[in-house]
């Protein structure tokens, strides 16, 4: 085939085509560099097949033998079809494999040949056995590897494209690296990354390929963080002198930490210079992130410009709201809300008010980045809970003014070791420090047998005219749901009807309307619910400081830092409070991390002991929203090769810090195809 470029259209390499082309853009595979890249997410090993008798229950592996018998289907029931093959390896050792409605799979299969059989083997009183296997050449050998796929597509498949595509390009994959940072760093080369990762002769190999991959992409990323904050500097933005704060810090109600006053301070130096704030503030549950968003708003009114601020769901835009005009209280700041359950006439009002600035200070949704939301002089942005938006969403936000100033607020716990390589494009303040009338949650792990005396505590604080959540991993019971686990529908009807018969019972989730929601919202803060049955839902921002109980079932089902942010909706208040997670767990792994939550109240600590414990997949979920997205390299456990690679970015940024020169062409391309991937 000739050599064609790393820009050719899928659909033209040899055994594409149409058909096989709309497949692949459902995996974001659109050219042939796109297939490249579309790295294995794991790998069979089938250099060592195991002999039958040398397979243990439940255990994973290749075994080689050869086929004696096969039976002809046998219908179990109406689309369920099991055909039964015998074999027998070198040594003599039987072992009985089943096939489910794989009728081509096992007609395939021919009686003396051999075959390796790869899949989790069982042990019974006849010997070995294995379920539904892959099915190998005996030739095969080395790691085959695995893709990610979508329906209609198999590894075996992309693997053949793959081939094709190497040869399609021959010696054209381009080098992205100067061979003497290579050499420094020990990479290989590119190209030989590109092909060892997609078919390794061995472990050593893949290691090799992996290393340079990682590499690049960590390294490309902070690159394309600094040119952000180097882009983000040169704009032109609006200085906004720091006004006299005494009226606003007056309104409050209550006296900054010196963490809050730290934190203002920053932003206020930001913003007094002509260059757009970028920066986070991280905070933990609870420690006053809100007053500072607020210190910035009250500084760009004075100021004569808008301010905007974008929360991941209705519930929280109307805490914001609340709260936002309490602190205002008095001072003629005219705040709005804007989300998309309002009705037309309500969302037209607020959009006019924008338009000719009788409104300074809109607080919503989504809703706020609809393409007829215009301001007079938005000069201040504000994303709260960062991880929650793309950035994409961030950057339409911003485009509603003339380079705003921009604050991102996030109560997630970032361990401190990435909070640079997470927002490298951002300034970060840290409020380490919580309000002074505080008191610490008390943390208890119990069993469930344990469970009606905790809802007698429930109950003695529901007499005293306090509140309570309650919160459960399910929405409903369903099929597919594992034993044991609670289900918020179902345990809020139990509940009323059992151990809290008689108090005021009330059910909040993600399925529900967003007006329903807000209903049952606004009927728990203002008190006439007192026990509140819950999903996640409220884990975010929901601010009730009469509520002081915290009942999590199923605690073992929920990561340490989501378990933190659940505890973080109460102790809002002067009143001491609770937090009570019912495990019917004996592992001794869970015991150890929820045991980690009555020992400790920082977030900080509990994220670096998530992680610690928990690995990174479980931490952010599968893709940490609002961030390029890296096709194999992970920051939280790379973290080696990140520091490597900031220092490699930082060495060609010294000689080049706009990446002008023809070497760095190709790095030019990949941070902009990684940045245009993240706002997409």
């Amino acid at each position: 085939m000739e050599n064609r470029g790393t820009d050719t259209d899928i659909r033209y390499l040899k055994g594409v085509g149409e058909r096989r082309a709309a497949l692949y853009a459902k995996l974001g595979v659109f050219t042939v560099g796109d297939l490249l890249e579309h790295y294995p997410r794991d790998y069979i090993d089938l250099s060592s097949p195991r002999a039958a008798a040398d397979t243990a229950e439940g255990e994973l592996c290749a075994v080689k033998a050869e086929v004696v018998s096969r039976s002809g289907e046998q219908r179990i029931r109406r689309g369920l079809s099991v055909f039964k093959v015998m074999a027998v390896d070198s040594e003599g050792g039987e072992i009985k494999i089943t096939f489910f409605n794989a009728k081509y799979t096992v007609d395939a299969l021919e009686i003396g040949r051999e075959y390796i059989f790869y899949g989790k083997t069982s042990r019974t009183l006849l010997g070995a056995a294995m379920s539904a296997p892959l099915v190998f050449s005996a030739e095969e050998t080395g790691l085959v590897p695995q893709y990610p796929l979508t329906e209609g597509m198999s590894s075996r498949v992309i693997s053949s494209h793959m081939r094709a595509a190497l040869e399609a390009v021959g010696d054209g994959i381009p080098e992205t690296l100067p061979p003497e940072l290579a050499a420094r760093y020990a990479l290989c080369s590119r190209a030989d990354a590109i092909r060892q990762v997609h078919f390794p002769r061995d472990q050593a190999e893949l290691s090799a390929a992996r290393r340079r991959i990682i590499f690049e992409e960590l390294m490309t990323f902070a690159l394309g963080m600094q040119q952000t904050r180097n882009r983000n500097r040169e704009a032109d933005g609006i200085p906004m002198p720091q006004p006299d704060m005494a009226p606003f810090l007056s309104s409050l109600g209550f006296e900054l930490t010196g963490a809050q006053s730290r934190a203002i301070a920053q932003c206020a130096a930001d913003m007094a210079v002509p260059v757009p704030m970028n920066r986070l503030v991280q905070g933990d549950v609870g420690s006053g992130k809100t007053a500072v968003a607020a210190a910035c708003m009250y500084i760009a009114w004075k100021n004569g410009c808008q301010s905007a601020m974008m929360a991941p769901t209705e519930v929280l835009a109307a805490q914001h709201l609340q709260t936002l005009e309490r602190m205002f209280s008095g001072l003629g700041v005219r705040v709005a809300l804007l989300t998309g359950s309002m009705t037309a006439k309500q969302k037209l009002a607020v959009k006019e008010s924008l338009l000719t600035g009788e409104t300074d200070i809109v607080v919503g949704t989504h809703a706020l980045i609809q393409g007829d939301v215009a301001f007079l002089s938005l000069g201040l942005i504000i994303t709260d809970e960062q991880h929650r938006f793309g950035v994409r969403q961030r950057l339409a936000l911003t485009k509603k003014g003339r380079s705003p100033h921009a604050l991102i607020m996030s109560a997630t716990p970032i361990p401190r070791t990435l909070a640079f390589a997470m927002y490298g494009d951002l300034d970060v303040s840290v409020i380490d420090e919580m309000p002074k009338d505080r008191l610490p949650i008390k943390t208890y792990v119990i069993d469930p047998s344990k469970r009606e005396r905790a809802m007698g505590f429930v109950r003695k604080y529901a007499d005293e005219g306090f509140q309570s959540y309650i919160v459960c991993p399910l929405v409903e019971q369903e099929e597919d749901s594992l034993p044991g686990l609670a289900a918020a529908a179902d345990y809020a009807d139990e509940l009323t009807d059992g151990l809290l018969r008689g108090y005021s019972v009330g059910l909040l989730h993600g399925k529900m309307k967003p007006a329903e929601k807000e209903r049952v919202m606004r009927a728990f803060s203002e008190g006439r619910i007192q026990i509140l049955v819950s999903t996640t839902v409220i884990e975010v921002g929901v601010d009730v400081p009469n509520a002081v109980v915290m009942l999590v079932e199923n605690a073992e089902r929920f990561g340490l830092s989501q378990l933190h942010q659940l505890r973080g909706r109460v102790g809002r208040g002067k009143e001491q409070s609770y937090c009570i997670l019912v495990s019917g767990s004996r592992a001794p792994d869970t015991m150890e991390r929820l045991r980690i939550l009555t020992d400790t109240n920082d977030g900080f600590q509990i994220a670096e002991q998530d992680l610690r414990l928990r690995g990174p997949g479980d931490f952010f979920g599968y893709r940490q929203h609002g961030l390029p997205m890296l096709k194999m390299a992970d920051m939280l456990t790379d973290m080696k090769l990140l520091e490597l690679s900031r220092e490699c970015a930082a060495l060609i940024l010294s000689t080049d810090p706009k990446l002008e020169k023809p070497e760095h062409a190709e790095l030019r391309r990949a941070i902009d195809s990684m940045l245009l991937a993240a706002c997409s």
